[in-house]
């Protein structure tokens, strides 16, 4: 199955091939270290810090939880995220997502109704900076990747210039199936609770 290359507002089923529906998925976020002229006009390479988090919001649109580096595993058990990277990929891009948070939809609290994904560059660093930034969606796990089913490129959309945080995708119910909408946009935010409470306003 080839991956579907997503634009903002696309809707993505998850449903494979065969019919099943996709209960387990991964969101994984890959990213490069930016290249800065040093003295001499050499090259130096300056570690990235992004972090990938999942807000979780009731059918009112409440917020019941964030799931970040600060908060490994939802209450549920059923969002868990990988852990803090906060250097990206010092040595040239190796294929490998350095945050992934996971989704197992069987265990999510029922009264869970929205699930965002947020991406926030902590230190403060340009998205248009930063390479080969971009998020995937696959079926696997966070050391594996069996099919990739979408994938959505942060540094090839020139509207990221000059922010550092953004609502990446929703995950929510429709007729009493789950699907994922990508968002696909910056904010003026500075950090994850204020992205989230922007979400909150704006994207729900």
């Amino acid at each position: 199955m080839s991956a579907l290359n997503l634009t903002k507002g696309d809707k993505l089923n998850l449903q494979k091939e065969n019919g099943t529906k996709l209960t387990s998925f991964c969101v994984g976020l890959n990213w490069g270290a930016i290249l800065k002229k040093g003295l001499f006009g050499n090259e130096k390479k300056e570690a990235v810090d992004l972090d990938a988090s999942a807000a979780l919001f009731d059918e009112n649109n409440q917020l019941i939880e964030i799931v970040s580096f600060r908060q490994l595993t939802s209450s549920d058990k059923a969002i868990k995220h990988s852990g803090d990277d906060m250097k990206g990929d010092l040595d040239g891009d190796d294929g490998l997502d350095n945050e992934i948070i996971t989704v197992d939809l069987a265990k999510l609290n029922p009264k869970i109704d929205k699930v965002v994904f947020i991406l926030n560059s902590f230190r403060g660093q340009d998205f248009a900076d930063i390479p080969y930034a971009h998020i995937r969606v696959y079926q696997g796990t966070a050391t594996q990747v069996n099919s990739i089913f979408a994938k959505f490129n942060i540094s090839a959309e020139s509207k990221f210039k000059g922010f550092v945080s953004m609502a990446m995708a929703k995950l929510y119910k429709h007729k009493g199936e789950w699907k994922i909408e990508t968002i696909g946009e910056p904010t003026q935010d500075k950090k994850l609770e204020d992205t989230v409470a922007t979400i909150q306003r704006c994207y729900l």
